[in-house]
């Protein structure tokens, strides 16, 4: 066990099994993790028993397909698929809490099929969408089909789905058992898109985020939602996007809001459900633009690496903006497939702790040297960053692998 910044996170060195049947039960508070994606084991699910290994051939699509994600062979394997592992997750998190869990496109299903067998409650799914990745796809040189590819990613990719799920409660009711453990309710408030910041070349608003104490002191003061405003921001959506030009100009131009002095905002079919709705103006500014500006944008740039090698590096403002959403104030966030670190960072940066765990010793390098870098101002982080690297300028490399 290692400790950084000031006990705040915790990483535990090892296989994530082994250190989670140590921990005690009903520990932690969420849980939110990127995975293994498992690609390589395309080679246990349809190699046939003694064939030799794949070859590359005139293309080498299925040894590349089944070379484990960017060839990394902590992605073979299959722990991800397995109900065991999440069972032993859902031992240790608390009553009520949530599990946020990245996964590949093609694996999705399998790693959501095992967290619901092992006892989670499925919630819908949220996408993150981005602008980086790249297709990887085979010519096909035959007559007549010019413009023709084929290979497992011959689509460009641009969203990795993220499951979302809750530990039932022990409480008869959500109130009773946030009121016992603290846990089983999102922080809705502390997520509102914020409706301050411009979208670029729009005119529109831009997403982003209240802060984690904001959030939480507003829902604490508000008796309900009929005095929330647009001011406070958007209700935060299953969609997640990177804020890039291709993925906002993606999104149509629309017009919101209104201009009236007192619009009454409802139809027979909405009455029953939500009631006559009327609001000042000043709550329900008008506004236009990329209809990007309903969604949270996570920018993500360099430093978000911290020099790393690793495929798989999520921006942090993505990770802060999730461990927001499903921790209850001063909770515990766990990471059992921690990687460079970036939910120990986040989770530090929204005033959470986190316990981390970690098997491969070039990635808990990573993480000590991440956390060390928390306490750095930005200019010897910049510095530092630049140095592990081996660069004399910037790096501004892809963070999902998209390419070398």
């Amino acid at each position: 066990m290692i400790q950084f910044l000031d006990g705040r996170v915790t990483l535990y060195p090892g296989d994530c099994i082994e250190v989670l049947r140590s921990m005690d039960e009903n520990s932690i508070d969420s849980v939110v993790l990127d995975p293994p994606y498992h690609l390589k084991s395309i080679v246990e699910r349809f190699g046939k028993e003694g064939a030799a290994e794949a070859k590359e051939g005139q293309t080498g699509a299925f040894k590349r397909a089944s070379a484990g994600f960017m060839g990394k062979a902590w992605d073979g394997g299959d722990i991800a698929f397995q109900i065991d592992t999440w069972r032993e997750v859902l031992r240790v998190l608390k009553p009520g809490g949530y599990i946020l869990a990245f996964a590949s496109t093609r694996g999705f299903w399998r790693m959501a099929i095992a967290i619901e067998d092992a006892g989670f409650i499925t919630h819908p799914m949220i996408a993150w969408v981005f602008g980086s990745g790249f297709p990887k796809a085979t010519r096909l040189k035959a007559e007549g089909y010019d413009g023709w590819r084929y290979g497992g990613q011959a689509l460009k990719p641009a969203i990795e789905p993220i499951y979302m799920g809750q530990k039932p409660f022990s409480e008869k009711t959500g109130t009773a058992n946030v009121l016992l453990h603290g846990t089983g309710a999102i922080n809705i408030d502390g997520c509102r898109v914020n409706p301050g910041e411009k979208v670029p070349g729009g005119g529109g608003l831009k997403g982003g985020a209240a802060s984690l104490h904001e959030g939480w002191q507003r829902s604490a003061h508000l008796s309900n939602e009929a005095t929330m405003s647009h001011e406070n921001g958007r209700w935060p959506a299953n969609l997640i996007h990177d804020g890039s030009d291709e993925v906002v100009d993606a999104f149509p131009f629309t017009v919101s809001g209104t201009k009236s002095p007192h619009h009454i905002r409802t139809t027979s079919k909405t009455k029953d459900v939500y009631g006559d709705r009327r609001a000042p103006a000043e709550d329900f500014p008008g506004d236009e633009g990329s209809a990007s500006r309903f969604f949270y944008s996570a920018k993500a740039d360099a430093d978000d690496r911290i020099g790393s090698k690793h495929p798989t590096v999520k921006p942090v403002d993505l990770m802060r903006y999730l461990v927001r959403l499903v921790t209850p104030p001063g909770g515990t966030v766990m990471d059992c497939f921690a990687g460079t670190g970036t939910t120990g960072e986040a989770a530090w940066r929204e005033g959470f702790n986190a316990v981390l765990i970690e098997r491969e010793p070039e990635y808990q390098q990573d993480i000590a040297e991440r956390m060390r870098l928390c306490l750095s101002g930005p200019d010897e982080k910049r510095r530092e960053i630049i140095k592990r690297r081996g660069l004399a300028d910037d790096y501004a490399g892809p963070l999902f692998g998209g390419a070398a």
